[in-house]
């Protein structure tokens, strides 16, 4: 079939050919952005070998073998033959790199359902708020201001200490100050494009409030509204592994990278690795949710969407 077309006089001109392929698609995204699509890259690698944890991970990482404590980062098979110990062994001689690995399980897994379920109720209230607004609005963001006037990190670690420490409870003092920021967010956005022309327009002619809310406001502010998740994901990573390096996060015998670096503090002296490598793992997530957080905010705003079309 051919992509070429006439006009009345005659002339063929070439019609711009579509990427054929999903991957083509995908990559278009990139075009000029290689460093998103690298970090992209690193972040599902994180994930995915995380999550399947165990056919990655080369020992238990609750096993411990005292023979084998502190042992620094080698590529020589351990004394019984075994995989190598690349990162070394912990204080107890258990393995850095499977503990490693299946924290990223814990911190990821407790980053995203934290950041998903407060990114539902946040966003929920925020496009509440800035849609209806009146007293609506006037209730629920004195109720946003006032939630967001306590110390975050402080409101977690006393909920944390009254029901004490587990990956449980983590999970709801995070979700209970985590909130907010999605909540200002959506408002902003609604607020902002509530008063444009194209919503007046389908006011005047009769356009219902459920109509002109999912065709013509929702779909602009989903870009600012997944940044802001990304950005959130790289928070919530951060203040998982600060509460679990105070020792009010996730407990032993449980792994995450807060917890390895709270482990290996007072054996950074005579153990780098402990702290290091944890704290590799924990900037590297992080500076990838950045970069990817900042492409979406790029590629997908609304304006910039226009301008292509």
């Amino acid at each position: 079939m051919s992509n070429s077309s006439s006009n009345k006089l005659g002339i063929k001109f070439e019609e711009p050919k579509k990427p054929n392929s999903f991957l083509k698609i995908f990559l278009l995204h990139f075009k000029g952005n290689g460093i998103a699509l690298v970090a992209l890259f690193v972040l599902i690698s994180i994930i995915f070998i995380s999550f399947a944890a165990p056919l990655f991970a080369p020992y238990d990482p609750a096993k411990s073998d005292i023979m084998q404590r502190l042992k620094p980062p080698t590529l020589s098979p351990s004394s019984k033959g075994g995989f190598p110990h690349i990162l070394g062994t912990d204080q107890q001689g258990r393995d850095v790199l499977s503990r490693l690995i299946y924290g990223g399980r814990v911190s990821m897994g407790v980053a995203f359902t934290v950041v998903l379920i407060a990114g539902i109720i946040g966003i929920a209230i925020g496009i509440i708020s800035g849609y209806y607004g009146g007293w609506v609005d006037l209730f629920l963001m004195r109720l946003v201001d006032i939630s967001s006037s306590f110390p975050g990190l402080l409101i977690a670690l006393t909920f944390v200490m009254v029901l004490g420490p587990s990956q449980r409870n983590l999970t709801f003092a995070l979700l209970f100050v985590g909130w907010m920021i999605h909540a200002r967010m959506a408002r902003s956005q609604v607020l902002t494009i509530r008063e444009t022309v194209m919503v007046e327009a389908c006011r005047t002619i009769g356009c219902s409030k459920p109509r002109i809310f999912i065709v013509h406001i929702f779909p602009n502010i989903l870009s600012p509204l997944i940044t802001t998740y990304v950005l959130e994901m790289a928070h919530m990573i951060g203040a998982e592994a600060n509460m679990s390096f105070l020792g009010y996060g996730i407990q032993p015998p449980a792994s995450s990278w807060g917890l390895m670096i709270g482990d290996g503090r007072q054996y950074i002296t005579v153990a780098w690795w402990l702290v290091v490598f944890p704290g590799i793992t924990i900037a590297i997530s992080v500076l990838c949710l950045s970069l990817i957080g900042n492409w979406v905010k790029d590629e997908f705003d609304p304006m910039k969407l226009d301008r292509k079309h």
